[in-house]
């Protein structure tokens, strides 16, 4: 088995930081009328938009568990899984579309900053515990379901996934 190269956690560390300091410089600048701006390119308004880009972050935290458990089956436990996931792309994508568009009213500008900055920090405890062998254990993705998913990730390609996900959505925002 070949040796693995260090993981440079203080980079994952400092998208993830970025990221948080972003949103919400995002959400002090933005106004109620522009929040409820419909978005570029999405069914989305600007905060369900927002809610969505933090959300990416929210769903690492679930799929680093399915890293972990799968990480120890059989890889084709997790190429089965993933493929099946596959299957059901449009069901998700309606999910993923409304799932964000109500959890927003609950995690509304008011909540939302604070309900990343929780997150944020629970994602760099998580990061600072992890052995550089856990980064590298990894599954397979269902690729359809996201444009920053690939065919196989590890626990270290997933922590820097929401930052590319946050960013991509980010040049979807019509907020002045």
């Amino acid at each position: 088995m070949s040796e693995q190269p260090p993981v440079d956690r203080a980079a994952i560390a400092a998208d993830l930081e970025r990221a948080r300091s972003v949103l919400h410089e995002l959400l002090d600048a933005a106004s109620s009328v522009e929040l409820s701006r419909r978005s570029s390119g999405t069914r989305w308004t600007n905060e369900q938009l927002l809610f969505h880009m933090v959300f990416g972050y929210m769903v690492v935290r679930r799929l680093l568990l399915l890293i972990r458990m799968f990480s120890w089956l059989p890889e084709g436990a997790s190429r089965r899984f993933a493929h099946a996931l596959d299957a059901a792309t449009p069901v998700f994508d309606e999910v993923n579309y409304r799932g964000s568009a109500l959890a927003a009213r609950v995690y509304n500008r008011r909540r939302m900053g604070r309900h990343f900055d929780r997150l944020i920090a629970s994602l760099q405890r998580s990061l600072a515990r992890e052995t550089d062998a856990n980064l590298h254990r990894g599954m397979y993705f269902p690729v359809r379901w996201d444009p920053f998913f690939d065919d196989y990730m590890t626990a270290e390609q997933l922590y820097r996934y929401p930052g590319l996900h946050f960013d991509f959505h980010r040049h979807q925002l019509t907020l002045d």
